[in-house]
């Protein structure tokens, strides 16, 4: 399967759970399934969007550097480009399943 333009690899959504300060979900236990997982990873790219947010607002009152900001913009960019290669994963398994025959 050919990863498209908008795919993550395993390394970047590795890379995004640590900088994230979250465990990778292999470290979690089973308890709660894909449901939860999803809404704790969504969860963590609201908080990764807001503190990109609140990083570029410092920086412009003068409190943080560009640096700070470039990085913060990154993780929360990254977060969505993974939100978004997981949603369209979950809708073409969807889709493969409503082809089969019964």
């Amino acid at each position: 399967m050919a990863a498209g333009p908008g795919a993550v690899g395993a390394a970047q959504a590795a890379a995004l759970y640590r900088s994230a300060g979250t465990p990778a979900p292999e470290a979690e236990d089973a308890a709660g399934g894909f449901g939860a997982a999803m809404h704790r990873a969504m969860q963590g790219a609201v908080e990764l969007g807001r503190s990109a947010d609140a990083t570029a607002t410092q920086a412009l009152s003068g409190q943080g550097s560009v640096t700070d900001v470039v990085m913060a913009v990154a993780r929360a960019e990254l977060a969505l480009q993974t939100a978004v290669a997981v949603r369209d994963r979950v809708v073409a398994a969807y889709q493969d399943v409503m082809r089969m025959p019964i």
